[in-house]
């Protein structure tokens, strides 16, 4: 044996095809099939034309009508500011489109149009800022000015 040979192996020659059986049979050949890059470019509703505009955001979000049913089903007591400047207290009752209606203690209900009020909190939130205000204004201390303070005077 000359050197530079190897052993041969007892294959079939690599231009005979393998004969095909089966379900691989009734298929046919595979061919991958490939979209040219300019095709991708020009067809927009492809992945790509969809990953780069933004979606419409929804007309009606539905976020009123989530925080009146939550203050309605726990019967919040409820701070209603009119744009007049007028302050109103209670809870909602129900509400529609353009009004709701406020229970009072001790006082008449009320439909109050949604286009008369400036904001509303909760009764809650108030006593909350009050309590911080408060505890603000006793870590500060009163503010001393004037004479005795300590600071020369016409500085």
């Amino acid at each position: 044996m000359p050197p530079g040979k190897k052993p041969t192996v007892d294959q079939p020659p690599l231009s005979a095809p393998a004969p095909i059986t089966g379900e691989r049979a009734e298929l046919g050949p595979r061919k991958l099939i490939r979209s040219s890059l300019s095709e991708v470019r020009r067809d927009p509703s492809g992945v790509r034309g969809q990953l780069s505009r933004k979606p419409v955001p929804p007309e009606q979000t539905n976020a009123e009508a989530f925080y009146y049913l939550k203050q309605m089903q726990s019967r919040t007591p409820i701070v209603v500011l009119l744009t007049d400047g007028e302050e109103l207290r209670g809870w909602i009752e129900w509400y529609d489109k353009d009004v709701i209606k406020l229970n009072r203690d001790n006082a008449p209900n009320l439909l109050v149009q949604k286009h008369a009020i400036k904001y509303l909190y909760k009764e809650e939130e108030e006593r909350q800022f009050r309590r911080r205000r408060s505890r603000a204004a006793r870590e500060d201390g009163p503010a001393r000015s004037g004479p005795g303070d300590g600071q020369p005077d016409g500085l």
